[in-house]
């Protein structure tokens, strides 16, 4: 048994049968593939082809994840209004650093457009990259 361990030529194809990367076509399958690649992202020392096995695997996921589950854009006021509500970001806190309190109220309503040196504020008020406000 210990001999089969070793070899990895058979541990290979034994992965390649357990895994059989094949496109993702339903939940089950897109489940157990997230399963797997979750073993694979914590796993130290991986070989060669594992490693392979894993980024053909996390590729398949986001083809399925960007058919079955389409993200869409979102303006820079609808995101600032998110950064906002889940960090407890009150408009009055970004008197001064945006502007006075009626371009605030104006930017996160959407009724006035980012500028970019709004932008970089914002970026780096809530430490993100200014082009998410752009």
């Amino acid at each position: 048994m210990k001999l089969i361990l070793s070899c990895p030529i058979l541990l290979n194809r034994n992965l390649l049968v357990e895994i059989v990367p094949k496109i993702i076509e339903t939940e089950e399958e897109y489940q157990r593939i997230l399963t797997l690649v979750e073993k694979f992202t914590f796993k130290e020392n991986k070989t060669v082809e594992e490693t392979k096995i894993y980024q053909l695997l996390v590729t398949l996921i986001e083809a399925y994840e960007t058919e079955n589950y389409p993200i869409e854009d979102s303006n820079p006021h609808e995101i600032l209004q998110h950064l906002m509500e889940v960090s407890g970001t009150r408009q009055t806190n970004l008197v001064g650093i945006i502007g006075s309190s009626g371009v605030v109220c104006e930017v996160v309503n959407g009724k006035r457009a980012i500028s970019k040196a709004q932008a970089k504020a914002l970026g780096e008020y809530f430490d993100l990259s200014p082009n998410l406000f752009i």
